[in-house]
C-alpha cells in the first residue's frame, strides 16, 4: 500500500483530483460563473508545498485536465437538457489555465521553498496566484468575451490573492515546524534507546576485557605448567595439559575478535560530544521509566551548578545508570532520589542520594567487594553483586574513584560520590 502512495503518477492523481474536489467549494464575484474565487488554488498550492519532490509543471498539467474534465462532468450530470460539449469547455478550460500557469510561476522556486523566509514564500504565492487569475481572465475574454475591464474584479482578485498566499504559506509553515518536532522527538528516542544500549555494552565489554587479561594469565600459568611437566618427564599428563593452553589460547583469540569488533563500535562513538546534563538527563530518563514499571512513584531531583562536554558520556552513563537504578530498587514504596553535579578544585563530582532503606554499618565496608549483594530475588536466588564494583572499576579507569557518603546527612540514607579530574574528561581522554 504505502508503495503505491510512493508512485508518482499515483501522487500526480490524488493532487488532481484533491484540487478539483476541493475546487466546487467556491464564490464567485462576478454575475454567472465566468469567474469562481474557489479553494482549488488553494488546496493546489499546499498540495505543491508539502510534496515538492512532485515535478511542477506535470502537477499543474495533470491538475488543469482534471479540473476542466470534472467540471464538464458535472455539467452533464447537472444540466443533461442544456448541455453542449463545446460551450462546457470554452467555460471551463480557463480555469485549466490558472493550475498550469500556477505550476510554471511556482516552479523556479521549488528547490528553495524548505529554505525560504515564510514572508518572503508567502508574497511569492501572492504574486504568482495574481498572475495566474490574471491568465485565467483574460482567456475567459478571449474565449467567452466576459467583461475583464472591471476594476473592482481586479481588486478582490489582488485581495484573494494576498490572503490565499499568506494564509496557505502559513499552514504550510505549521505543518513543516510539526514535522520537525515530530522528527526531533522520534530522534531523540532513538538516541536515547542507542546511548541505553551502548552504556550497557560499554559495561560487558569492559569487564570482557578483564576477563581476557586473566585468560592471558592463566594461558602463561598452564603453558608454564606444560613445560615443568614436561621436563619431570610427564609425557602423558604434559600432552594433556598442552591440550588444554591450546583450547585456553583459543578462547583468548575468540574473546579478543569479540572485543575488537566491538570497540570498533566504541571508537565511532567516542568521537560524540555530550554535556555532562545531557548525560544525567538520559540516564534520568531510563530510571524514571524503571521506576514506573516496578510501580514506585519517585521523585527525581536534580541540582547541576557546572556543565561542558565530554566524550566519556558511555562510561559516565553506565555508571549513573548503575547508581540511579540501585537508589530506585533501594526505595521500598515511594521517596526522592537526588543527582547533584559540581565543580570543586579541578574535580567533577556526580552525587547520587536516596531515600530509601539505606546500608547497614556493618555493610558500609563492603559495598564495593565484587559479589557483595543484600538484594534476592523472590526464590531467594542472590543478585549478581557486581553492580558497584563495576561502577568503582569504571570510575578507576576514568582516573577518579567512587565513595560511600555517611548516612543521615540533610534526610539522605545513602550517598554516592563519583570524582574525577575535570581536565581528563573535557579531553575525552
Amino acid at each position: 500500500m504505502h508503495a503505491i502512495f510512493r508512485n508518482e503518477k499515483v501522487q500526480l492523481l490524488a493532487v488532481a483530483l484533491g484540487t478539483a474536489a476541493a475546487g466546487e467549494f467556491k464564490i464567485n464575484p462576478v454575475p454567472g460563473d465566468l469567474f469562481r474565487i474557489a479553494l482549488g488554488g488553494s488546496a493546489f498550492l499546499l498540495f505543491l508545498l508539502l510534496m515538492n519532490r512532485l515535478p511542477y509543471v506535470k502537477a499543474g498539467l495533470y491538475a488543469a485536465v482534471t479540473v476542466v474534465l470534472f467540471r464538464v462532468l458535472l455539467d452533464l450530470i447537472f444540466a443533461p437538457g442544456d448541455f453542449l460539449l463545446e460551450n462546457s469547455l470554452r467555460m471551463h478550460t480557463s480555469s485549466g489555465l490558472y493550475y498550469l500557469v500556477f505550476a510554471a510561476g511556482l516552479l523556479p522556486l521549488q528547490r528553495r521553498i524548505g529554505s525560504m523566509n515564510a514572508l518572503a514564500l508567502g508574497a511569492c504565492c501572492a504574486g504568482i496566484d495574481l498572475v495566474s487569475n490574471g491568465a485565467e481572465m483574460v482567456c475567459r475574454w478571449l474565449l467567452n468575451g466576459s467583461d475583464i475591464a472591471n476594476p473592482a474584479t481586479w481588486g478582490y482578485i489582488a485581495v484573494v490573492g494576498l490572503a490565499r498566499g499568506f494564509f496557505v504559506t502559513g499552514l504550510y509553515s505549521s505543518i513543516a515546524v510539526s514535522q520537525i518536532r515530530a522528527l526531533h522527538l522520534e530522534q531523540s528516542k532513538r538516541i536515547e534507546q542507542m546511548l541505553t544500549v551502548n552504556s550497557g555494552l560499554y559495561g560487558e565489554i569492559f569487564y570482557l576485557r578483564k576477563s581476557m587479561a586473566a585468560i592471558e594469565r592463566v594461558t602463561g600459568d598452564s603453558y608454564r605448567l606444560y613445560a615443568d611437566l614436561k621436563r619431570e618427564g610427564s609425557e602423558e599428563m604434559g600432552r594433556r595439559q598442552l591440550k588444554l593452553t591450546q583450547e585456553l589460547h583459543e578462547v583468548k583469540k575468540d574473546s579478543q575478535r569479540i572485543a575488537a569488533g566491538l570497540l570498533k563500535l566504541f571508537d565511532q562513538e567516542s568521537k560524540t560530544l555530550l554535556t555532562l546534563t545531557e548525560i544525567a538527563d538520559y540516564a534520568l530518563r531510563g530510571n524514571r521509566k524503571y521506576a514506573a514499571m516496578l510501580g514506585k512513584p519517585i521523585l527525581f531531583d536534580v541540582e547541576a551548578s557546572d556543565d561542558y562536554a565530554t566524550a566519556q558520556h558511555l562510561p559516565l552513563l553506565s555508571l549513573l545508570n548503575n547508581l540511579l537504578a540501585n537508589a530506585v530498587e533501594a526505595t521500598e514504596r515511594s521517596g526522592v532520589i537526588g543527582l547533584e553535579i559540581r565543580q570543586a578544585d579541578g574535580r567533577t563530582r556526580l552525587t547520587v542520594r536516596d531515600t530509601g532503606r539505606g546500608i547497614p554499618e556493618k555493610n558500609r565496608s563492603l559495598v564495593f567487594e565484587p559479589g557483595f549483594t543484600t538484594k534476592f530475588g523472590e526464590s531467594g536466588t542472590a543478585a549478581t553483586g557486581i553492580g558497584l564494583s563495576h561502577v568503582r572499576d569504571i570510575a578507576h579507569e576514568l582516573g577518579g574513584d567512587i565513595r560511600l557518603l555517611p548516612s543521615g546527612e540533610d534526610g539522605w540514607t545513602t550517598a554516592f560520590e563519583a570524582d574525577f579530574p575535570t581536565e581528563r574528561l573535557k579531553k575525552g581522554e
